[in-house]
């Protein structure tokens, strides 16, 4: 029988998320990749997404209290003008796309998020901002694979985008032995966006 108490706990992230046009144009691109290396763990397409602060796990009855500051925050915070562009690994078994466009009002933005999360008393680790979309992790002991299809979408540039809206995301990650799987708890509108 399934459990159906709520966690006491939530891995939450706050992030934008390239739109659909965008993420078809990288799909289609790395086709070949897919087809070659069934092996390398992919990231589901509708995950894609750009971590602004990683929050890890809270306390399930503290998400609530990041609702209205973040809800503020961007409806006063510029939409910047993104595109995905390259590609790269982190660990040599961490295949990413990297983020072109408005660097600075994106570090600029997630420097806000990250102030208004301590604000509000939430203490998470500092990381160093690096913009990219994790899009797939290599098998553990495969330290070839995700250079490799680094090296074949190096090239890669989409169109630029307007960054819509902040997203609070939730995970599964490390709930479960399937594959990781997010979704929004909440998304406002960045200032400058149609509602």
């Amino acid at each position: 029988m399934k459990d159906l108490t709520p966690p006491s706990t939530v891995r939450v992230f706050i992030a934008l998320a390239p739109p659909d046009q965008a993420k078809e144009e990288l799909a289609a691109a790395l086709g070949p990749a897919y087809a070659s290396y069934p092996a390398m763990r992919w990231n589901r397409i509708e995950d894609w997404h750009i971590t602004l602060a990683f929050l890890g796990e809270l306390p399930a009855d503290t998400v609530p209290l990041l609702r209205p500051p973040l809800a503020e925050l961007a409806a006063k915070r510029p939409s910047p003008s993104l595109a995905l562009r390259g590609s790269g690994t982190f660990d040599d078994r961490v295949l990413w796309s990297g983020i072109d466009g408005d660097l600075t009002e994106l570090h600029e933005l997630a420097a806000d998020v990250r102030s208004t999360v301590r604000s509000r008393g939430i203490a998470f680790e500092e990381r160093p901002l690096r913009p990219h979309l994790t899009l797939a992790r290599a098998r553990r002991g495969d330290h070839a694979s995700a250079a490799e299809v680094a090296r074949g979408i190096a090239g890669f540039t989409g169109r630029r985008w307007p960054a819509e809206r902040l997203h609070l995301v939730g995970s599964n990650a490390g709930r479960s032995s399937g594959p990781i799987h997010y979704r929004d708890i909440e998304a406002w509108p960045l200032g400058g966006t149609e509602g």
